[in-house]
């Protein structure tokens, strides 16, 4: 493997300047670094993991685990702990018959598990599992932990490990599920009293498994489990060899998507905004990563480096006159509605229209879809409007209110954007007209976008406010409320667990027909934690950020 400087720079420009003949034009300077990775190195990777021989490596240690792991492990709690492992790991498609059994024999017979009934861990852990994959699992699970008040009994405090599985299981509440609510903060408040007196302990309460997006997990667990004894070595090293299968997939895909890139040689016009091809193409991969969908990834990376281009284009770029001219020309679809705009907004729209155009193309050629082109110029029509009405709220000096804002940015978002590419790129052979699937899914696709804006606003809302950007959620409700920056990110959180438990609220009424693109759109919501986790992941290329890029993309895990 070459060294890892090979792929970005380590000498970059000083950020900030316009150099294209537009220059006077733009409204404000963003300050985005220089985009860090070479794109024409990025080009050169190779991995020996598309070798159909590791296919063959992993299928036989399946074959071996299935015939050995399965049956040796006899005890509910054990086999509970295998199938959380499995997940963990990234191994569940190898296991989907098995685990099912596991789970079906576990669900029945719950109602007269003994062994759960004095087991916070056990029980929480069952719980998680079991409402997870959809199966019926009640609150009323842990009333057995609760005292007469309905609180968590103090006794329950003195187990970290315990505290760890009911907070993870917490997070799967639905609206209503009062015991789970109270089990989120007894779990926190517990946890960070025995954090302060083991400070040695660090067990994460940032994000919770269910929100975060499981490809960006996989490493860190298999990291986690060598340090576990009492493993199965198969099963670790099954996990290691499919990291770095998949990881050759996205390897391939990503020189596919920088090659795009580099051929439309527009990186030096539009100077003003963020080059993040790889960041876009590493989002892609979080919401679905799984090799078959190598194609959704593609489309996934184009449509997020075009939402960075043209949200630049109205928070950065566009005067008021030329922005209302490019919404015009995007809702009519219409080139010819261009002519008098800046030439950098002509790239950016040509850019938009021919890729859109290609996109749609693919998706019908591929996936059997008819009217595709209609269905995404709507979808890029409503994003360039909301991004508009944020522009005049900016152009005007108003700062709208919570609900006004959000009613707008839940659009704004992008999500509604990617959902409809997700649906498009997941479903094959379909069977219903994609107006009517979006109808029916409104409600997660809202829920979805609604948490990618918030977990944008607390990741960026101190930059934008230094770049005097448009309001942001952040913002709209210090003013409204007058309470401080802290108090206001404290409500942002609020939502965003409410807006949690919605969601889950949707799959629990709808298990039995959930369509397969609703676990990809629900993990959008899932990559927007992880970009905006430690501050803004797409404006700011720091040093944790090029580590995820390279442990996701770049360096494969070594094989015993």
């Amino acid at each position: 493997m070459p060294g890892e400087m090979q792929y970005f720079s380590s000498s970059l420009p000083k950020p900030g300047t316009l150099i294209n003949m537009d220059q006077s034009v733009q409204k404000r300077a963003a300050n985005y670094k220089p985009n860090i990775w070479k794109y024409e190195l990025l080009q050169s990777l190779t991995s020996k993991y598309t070798e159909e021989k590791y296919e063959r490596k992993a299928q036989k240690l399946k074959d071996e685990l299935i015939s050995g792991m399965f049956v040796d492990v006899k005890d509910p709690l054990s086999k509970l702990e295998l199938v959380d492992c499995i997940l963990k790991l990234g191994l569940a498609h190898y296991f989907e018959e098995e685990i099912k059994e596991i789970l079906n024999n576990i669900s029945s017979a719950k109602s007269s598990s003994f062994w759960m009934e004095r087991d916070l861990y056990a029980t929480a852990l069952c719980f998680r599992i079991l409402r997870q994959h959809g199966y019926e699992a009640s609150q009323d699970i842990f009333m057995g932990f609760l005292n007469e008040n309905g609180k968590f009994k103090a006794s329950t405090a003195s187990n970290a490990e315990a505290l760890v599985e009911l907070f993870e299981a917490s997070n799967l509440g639905s609206e209503g599920d009062n015991i789970l609510n109270e089990a989120r903060l007894f779990s926190i408040r517990s946890l960070k009293s025995y954090f302060a007196k083991n400070s040695d302990c660090n067990l994460a309460l940032n994000l919770p498994l269910h929100w975060t997006a499981e490809w960006y997990d996989i490493k860190k667990q298999i990291f986690k489990y060598e340090k576990n004894d009492k493993i199965n070595s198969k099963l670790l090293d099954l996990a290691k060899l499919n990291f770095n299968i998949i990881q050759a997939s996205h390897q391939k895909d990503l020189k596919e998507i920088t090659r795009w890139w580099l051929e439309l040689g527009i990186t030096d016009k539009l100077s003003f905004s963020r080059d993040r091809m790889v960041e876009s193409f590493l989002y892609a991969g979080g919401v679905a990563f799984e090799p078959q969908h190598g194609s959704l990834r593609k489309w996934l990376s184009k449509v997020i480096k075009l939402v960075l281009i043209i949200d630049d284009v109205y928070d950065i770029y566009g005067s008021f006159k030329d922005l209302e001219c490019f919404t015009d020309a995007v809702i009519r679809w219409n080139p010819e509605e261009i002519k008098d705009l800046p030439e950098c907004m002509k790239i950016c729209y040509w850019t938009l229209f021919n890729t859109t155009d290609e996109i749609a193309v693919e998706i019908q050629k591929e996936k059997g879809w008819n009217s595709v082109s209609t269905h995404l110029q709507k979808a890029w029509a409503d994003f360039c409007k909301s991004l508009f009405l944020e522009a005049m709220w900016d152009d005007k000096g108003y700062t709208p209110s919570l609900e006004e804002y959000l009613d707008n940015a839940s659009i704004s978002s992008s999500g509604p954007l990617l959902s409809l590419h997700v649906i498009l790129g997941v479903e094959n052979q379909p069977t219903k007209d994609v107006s009517e699937i979006l109808e029916d899914n409104k409600d997660i696709i809202h829920y979805t976008s609604l948490i990618i804006r918030l977990c944008n606003d607390q990741g960026t809302s101190t930059a934008e406010l230094e770049r005097g950007d448009a309001p942001s959620s952040i913002l709209c409700y210090m003013r409204q409320a007058n309470v401080s920056e802290e108090v206001a990110r404290k409500h942002i959180d609020n939502i965003i667990i409410r807006t949690w438990r919605k969601i889950n609220s949707y799959c629990i009424k709808n298990t039995s027909f959930l369509e397969e693109f609703v676990k990809y759109i629900i993990n959008e919501a899932r990559v927007a934690h992880f970009i905006y986790q430690h501050g803004d992941g797409f404006g700011v290329q720091d040093g944790q950020h090029r580590k995820r890029v390279l442990s996701n993309l770049i360096e494969p895990l070594a094989l015993n």
